[in-house]
């Protein structure tokens, strides 16, 4: 369970950073921005909701990755292979876009702006910050 929130919280530091990174890639709570609206709240419950929407798409992150990405990896291997596994750059795309279009349906929205530049760039971004983000002691799976 551990390793888990810890992956999601790896996942929510890679879609900050693509998105600080990328202006195509944005991460929006709707149901956050009227609450903050309605009540005149501070500054700094907004900047916690944010953090909570990050959170909030790494974990539909983490669970696509989870159950889909695997299935696909499969069904793409010969073209994978073809490619020398450069098709698992859009295969993390596609995964990143099928976690855009399950936000859609939550209050947290993860929006993409164009799917090859955009999905691409984000996928790599995420994929080097999550390599990183692994080799830190207690990252790693035991």
């Amino acid at each position: 369970m551990g390793s888990f929130i810890l992956r999601i919280i790896i996942n929510a530091a890679a879609l900050w950073v693509a998105s600080w990174i990328l202006p195509g890639l944005e991460i929006s709570s709707s149901a956050a921005s009227e609450a903050v609206a309605e009540r005149g709240v501070t500054e700094g419950t907004d900047a916690v909701g944010l953090v909570l929407a990050y959170l909030f798409i790494g974990a539909i992150f983490g669970i696509v990755n989870a159950f889909v990405r695997p299935l696909v990896r499969f069904l793409a291997l010969p073209l994978t292979i073809l490619t020398l596994g450069l098709f698992t750059i859009i295969i993390n795309a596609a995964m990143l876009y099928l976690t855009s279009w399950i936000s859609s349906y939550t209050p947290v929205e993860f929006t993409i702006d164009s799917f090859f530049w955009t999905a691409v760039l984000a996928a790599i971004i995420i994929s080097l910050v999550s390599m990183v983000a692994s080799v830190l002691p207690g990252a790693r799976k035991r």
